[in-house]
């Protein structure tokens, strides 16, 4: 086995037990540091052992409270740059503000994806280590190394193990999400593919108006990143079962699961919802039937073990 004495894992409070998982895979103990806040609701923060020339991870998805977690990264990141660490490397299974990646038409809002990739810069972060970004394109926002891994394997393997092939029919959910389905599709022996065509009238409101493709008597498969308030898979399954689908399950990365997320899943037509743990699940989505949750901690300490001994991260994936 390597020498890992170089290699150190630190964790902000947004998902510790991600973090735990992770140094467990690993075979290091959890860094130690103290990271609260002060009375008024500031970030407060101690590294409280030697980094002095180690190899640093630091693990926190800028989940909701989104502002809170992301500072709270930032910081810590600059405790240890100024600690003399040799490297820091964020570990963001959960990159907060991916889905402000660009300015439409000619609106007058930020791009804030870029603004929160700056930061990062700003504290002399080395490198950026992430879990399916909302578009891969936003690591051009980075002036630093970011390393994008895909969730796809850990779904892929479960969705064999949970359904096979046999009558599956692959779905996005919205004409931007095709290439993501096709993508996986393609890696169950070329299942079929179905698009959903949904129009938004605002924000976490969507109509579904069309499905392309037949799902009649079809075990159907919703593949997307991101599940924010489950409107739009809500609406899908039921879609989806009105046009005769026989069972509908949707794999989604990143469980954000905001407002009535779990009130919509467990009455819509969803016969399942698969997740990961980016980010971590509330009491109420941790009771949901409805709702199971898969882990990326071996995958994320693989990638971390690769980057530490400089090994290639890219051959974790066959095209």
């Amino acid at each position: 086995m390597q020498d890992q004495r170089n290699l150190l894992v630190f964790s902000g409070n947004a998902n510790k037990p991600l973090a735990k998982s992770i140094c467990r895979e690993l075979g290091v103990r959890p860094g130690k540091a103290m990271v609260s806040s002060f009375s008024d609701g500031e970030v407060q923060v101690e590294i409280e052992e030697n980094v002095r020339r180690q190899e640093v991870f630091v693990i926190q998805p800028t989940c909701a409270p989104s502002a809170e977690n992301l500072m709270e990264l930032l910081v810590i990141i600059d405790a240890l740059k100024r600690a003399s660490a040799a490297s820091v490397t964020a570990v963001v299974p959960y990159f907060g503000y991916s889905r402000q990646d660009r300015r439409m038409r000619s609106s007058r809002v930020p791009i804030t994806a870029k603004v929160a990739a700056k930061m990062f810069s700003a504290v002399n972060a080395d490198r950026v280590l992430t879990v399916d970004l909302h578009a891969d394109q936003i690591q051009g926002f980075f002036d630093i190394p970011v390393d994008n891994v895909y969730a796809s394997p850990l779904l892929l393997a479960d969705i064999w193990r949970a359904y096979g092939t046999d009558n599956l029919i692959v779905v996005s959910p919205d004409v931007g999400g095709v290439v993501r389905a096709r993508a996986v599709a393609k890696r169950l022996d070329d299942a079929d593919l179905a698009i959903i065509d949904k129009r938004r009238p605002r924000a976490n409101v969507s109509t579904v108006m069309n499905i392309i493709g037949d799902v009649e008597g079809k075990t159907c498969v919703l593949v997307d990143d991101i599940v924010d308030t489950a409107g739009t898979l809500c609406a899908a399954a039921a879609a989806l079962k009105e046009r005769g689908a026989l069972k509908v399950a949707a794999y989604c990365t990143h469980p954000v699961l905001s407002g009535p997320a779990v009130s919509n899943i467990t009455n819509s037509q969803l016969d399942e919802l698969v997740v990961t743990d980016t980010i971590p699940l509330s009491e109420a989505a941790r009771a949901c039937g409805k709702i199971r949750q898969l882990s990326v901690a071996e995958l994320l300490a693989e990638t971390i073990r690769r980057i530490a001994f400089g090994e290639s991260v890219s051959s974790l994936y066959v095209d």
